[in-house]
């Protein structure tokens, strides 16, 4: 199955939250199940598509000690059928219709989902809600699933130098949060999961009290709330989990560089990270600043990074910043750049780091702040167009301990947003005492950090 990125759903949350107020918002239908399971319908007419999906609140980041990677070995697993649907039956379902399927795993969430005809919906629903309780795990395909996660792992990962980068400046980031650790896991844990292990994490989290489904297409709400009924309503409620208390971060001591030289690396690169709030804990409308100071640096061709270094000044292949606030817990906040050749790697630094301190010391224009609330506004009217993105963007909010007024207000929220609120953020997280560099180097590249 394809995996998004975290990176990637940070960015739907970014671009696709809400409707703006020139286009009414999706009259959104919200009920829980008596078993306590979480349904949200987003009628959609414009065409005889409907895409259904079943969000678990449970990811990477509660993977037990010792066994990362089960979240996302559970994801892989969980194609292996039931009693009722035997391996392969839903993926032939849905090929048949000539529809998609998919499932990713992020550190907060697993989240699996079809794009079907209506008539197709409450057979999906079926075949979600047997999965939720009833996935039957012959020991023998453990191995085998085990061998195709440590394939992607080396696909993805250990052939990619700026995935392993990635992977060890998250590491060291997060110094104590299971954040620290990547979604599909260290190899050597993966290697040693077992059925048990795999059981035991469905057991505990896979159930309708820990589960949101979201249906977005042509479908009537009170037709999907009865299907659900039929379907997911059946399915014994499970174990009552506890409210999420993971690790927290201590207070950083000292900033940290992580540095990677590699044969396959043609062109060097840097990205600067630091831990800041996420959209849920971050102080009333810090997280709406936060993601506007990343679109004023390099949201489009007339942001700060793209005019000044690579317009400009011309040293610049790539620059750019995100601001990563869809999590549960913490935030990520960062900066990247590519020089072009001729340049060193600390000159472009050296530059990009120029413009963050512009921001902290002169703040932002009017005029820039406005081109960016209406980049923002006019991206969540586009939004619309794609029902799975809105499907996606409710999934994260909801997740998330936010409501559907929160997804509706998302756009007034950004035009609250002052040039004060921008620089305030800039100084108070974007501290080089707290960051953590990550250099992507040549073998003969002579960077001392």
């Amino acid at each position: 199955m394809h995996r998004p990125t975290f990176a990637l759903l940070a960015t739907l949350l970014a671009v696709a939250p809400a409707a703006a107020q020139q286009s009414p918002p999706p009259p959104v239908s919200h009920f829980t199940l008596e078993n306590g399971l979480e349904l949200v319908v987003i009628p959609d007419r414009r065409a005889p598509v409907v895409t259904h999906m079943v969000w678990y609140r449970t990811g990477a980041a509660d993977d037990p000690a010792g066994q990362s990677g089960v979240a996302h070995f559970l994801e892989h697993l969980m194609f292996k059928g039931t009693a009722k649907y035997p391996a392969g039956t839903i993926e032939s379902a849905v090929n048949e219709l000539g529809g998609q399927i998919n499932a990713f795993t992020t550190a907060d969430v697993t989240v699996y989902f079809e794009t079907v005809p209506p008539d197709a919906l409450g057979q999906m629903m079926d075949i979600e809600a047997d999965r939720m309780r009833n996935l039957v795990l012959p020991e023998e395909v453990i191995e085998a699933e085990r061998s195709v996660v440590l394939d992607e792992r080396r696909q993805r990962v250990e052939s990619q130098p700026g995935t392993i980068l990635a992977e060890q400046v998250a590491a060291t980031l997060f110094q104590n949060h299971p954040y620290r650790v990547p979604v599909i896991g260290w190899a050597n844990e993966i290697e040693a999961l077992s059925r048990e292990d795999a059981l035991s994490f469905y057991g505990q989290h896979y159930a309708p009290n820990n589960a949101l489904v979201i249906v977005a297409g042509d479908v009537d709400p009170e037709t999907v709330r009865q299907m659900a009924e039929n379907t997911y309503g059946s399915v014994e409620r499970g174990p009552e989990l506890p409210p999420r208390q993971r690790m927290q971060e201590p207070p950083t001591q000292a900033s940290r560089t992580v540095t990677l030289r590699d044969a396959r690396v043609s062109l060097p690169s840097f990205t600067r990270n630091w831990v800041v709030p996420s959209y849920r804990l971050a102080e009333e409308g810090e997280g709406e600043a936060l993601d506007v100071l990343s679109a004023i640096l390099s949201a489009g061709p007339q942001s700060r990074l793209y005019q000044a270094l690579v317009v400009k000044a011309g040293i610049a292949a790539q620059a750019g910043a995100s601001y990563d606030g869809s999590a549960f817990d913490y935030g990520r906040f960062a900066f990247y750049g590519v020089p072009r050749p001729g340049t060193t790697i600390e000159a472009l630094e050296a530059a990009v780091t120029a413009e963050v301190d512009a921001i902290i010391a002169n703040g932002i224009s009017e005029a820039e702040l406005e081109r960016v609330k209406n980049r923002f506004i006019r991206s969540t009217i586009f939004a619309q167009d794609d029902q799975v993105n809105m499907a996606q963007t409710y999934g994260l909010w909801l997740t998330t301990d936010r409501s559907i007024s929160d997804v509706a207000e998302w756009t007034d929220r950004i035009r609250a947003v002052t040039a004060d609120d921008v620089k305030a953020v800039a100084a108070k997280y974007l501290r080089p005492a707290s960051a953590v560099t990550g250099y992507l180097l040549t073998p003969a590249e002579e960077k001392t950090p």
